[in-house]
């Protein structure tokens, strides 16, 4: 499998990986501005819908075909046991590393490339509060509020995590991906409806409600890099050279094996300017792919209806109804956005659907990022069953993938379905198996329920985004990763 941050552009002036699981393409010429059509009309739902928000019910996928509920939880406990506390070379992506004034801490890493990003982080955290594993949860969220949060007033991201550390607290970025931020407040809230709050840091509600709030409300500021993460820290520049990691080492092996260099972009190293805002677009009720202000886009893979709706219940009264649309327009972009055929989306569109043109003058393909989209509409059908389109996509993934092999379909494709890279990976089984939620095909439904079923639980040099995405997926076709309401 390549390297999930070979494709790395700067976006309005800095350094972050764009399409952070494409592979490298060199810059040939800017693709022309795009302006986004308005939104349009867009069908809303209001109410609680019929999913397991208001029946309380959640589907198991795993019963349904025969296995016993007891057997489920011996293999998620399994998982869990061994990407947090198994071997650290082969097996775990958890990462206890002392202690400060707020307790433990922790980070989730990225094995195969060397560092600690806020995806994985918040992730982590979810897969924590879910399983009731509170001390996980909290030093995982003091490692991101100790080394993560940006802190430096000069630096225009401040308020945000930033996307991408080295594992020893080390920036390896100093900008926000929104991904990660969705997550953290997910968690957050779960955690204070399942733990209640404490104090500083661990008053979950508050912190959420800042996390939510910032996402919505940062200041549009503009400063001049390198930055900072914190007012004490040196000024960052990424560095001529590529990070030391295995997946690095394995692009220099094959770049030397073909007798090329290897790709990469050198990072700009002298002053820029970079101006920072909110993570959606007000007029398109969108989460953007980076919150840099200018050409912005978005991320099929970063809506999450699902949790927008609980946020239209949870969050901070003025920006419910914010929320609650932000709900029908991630719906209804899904739909927009999907190959007719395959049920694949982009990595990127813009706003009103249309594709982002690379510099390599093709559009965005289905990669690294999308393979969550399925699971995004599919979890949002379980939980709140408002959106029958939701059904159409899920039937659709899973028929052209299982049409590919089930057990060789691969990592990336066009959106019309031809193969870009010959690589199988256990994540985007895991996501797709997930579809089956919302899937009312259900022959096909259960070959993925099956696979997944006798798919061992991710080791090795890549085991972290896998990991992460095999444990969720469990959980979620089982009915363990549920809703977690205020007692």
């Amino acid at each position: 499998m390549p390297n999930r941050f070979q494709l790395c552009l700067f976006a309005a002036g800095f350094f972050l990986a764009l399409a952070r699981r494409s592979a490298a393409q060199a810059p040939v010429t800017a693709p022309p501005p795009h302006v986004d059509a308005p939104l349009g009309q867009i069908t809303r739902m209001p109410g609680d819908g019929a999913g397991a928000y208001k029946t309380h019910r959640y589907r198991d996928l795993f019963a349904e075909q025969g296995h016993a509920p007891a057997e489920t939880h011996a293999k998620i406990e399994k998982a869990f046991q061994q990407l947090f506390h198994g071997d650290g070379q082969e097996e775990r992506v958890y990462f206890e590393t002392g202690a400060n004034q707020n307790g433990p801490l922790a980070y989730i890493t990225d094995w195969a490339n060397n560092d600690a990003r806020t995806e994985g982080m918040s992730y982590g955290m979810m897969i924590a509060v879910q399983l009731d594993k509170k001390r996980e949860f909290d030093a995982l969220w003091n490692w991101a509020k100790t080394y993560m949060l940006v802190t430096d007033p000069q630096n225009p991201s401040v308020g945000y995590f930033a996307w991408s550390m080295s594992t020893d607290g080390s920036p390896r970025s100093t900008g926000a991906a929104p991904d990660g931020e969705e997550y953290f407040t997910m968690a957050l809230y779960f955690a204070a409806h399942r733990w209640g709050n404490g104090t500083g840091i661990y008053n979950y509600q508050a912190e959420a409600d800042k996390i939510l709030r910032g996402m919505r409300h940062h200041p549009v500021l503009s400063g001049t890099g390198p930055f900072r993460i914190h007012p004490e820290d040196a000024p960052f520049t990424p560095p001529d050279h590529p990070w030391p990691s295995p997946s690095n080492r394995e692009l220099a092996r094959e770049a030397a094996a073909k007798g090329t260099p290897m790709p990469m972009f050198r990072p700009r190293t002298g002053p820029w300017t970079e101006t920072i805002g909110p993570m959606v677009d007000e007029p398109h009720f969108m989460i953007k792919f980076v919150p840099n202000m200018g050409g912005a886009n978005t991320d099929a893979s970063y809506h999450l209806p699902a949790f927008y709706e609980l946020w239209a219940r949870w969050g901070p009264p003025e920006d419910r109804e914010f929320w609650a649309t932000a709900a029908d327009v991630s719906r209804d972009l899904f739909n927009k956005v999907t190959g007719p055929e395959t049920g694949l989306t982009p990595e990127r569109s813009h706003f009103d659907g249309a594709p982002v043109v690379g510099w390599d003058g093709k559009p965005t393909p289905f990669a690294y990022d999308s393979w969550r989209s399925a699971s995004n509409w599919s979890v949002d059908y379980s939980w709140w069953h408002k959106d029958p389109r939701e059904t159409v996509l899920s039937n659709r993934i899973q028929k052209f993938l299982l049409a590919q092999v089930i057990d060789k379909f691969a990592d990336r494709y066009s959106l019309d379905g031809k193969p870009l890279i010959d690589h199988h990976s256990m994540g985007l089984l895991a996501t797709t198996t997930v579809a089956g939620l919302a899937a009312t095909d259900s022959s096909t439904a259960k070959a993925f329920v099956e696979e997944l079923w006798n798919t061992p639980v991710p080791s090795g040099e890549k085991r972290y985004y896998d990991g992460m995405l095999y444990l969720m997926s469990m959980m979620h076709c089982s009915g363990n990763f549920r809703i977690i309401e205020a007692r």
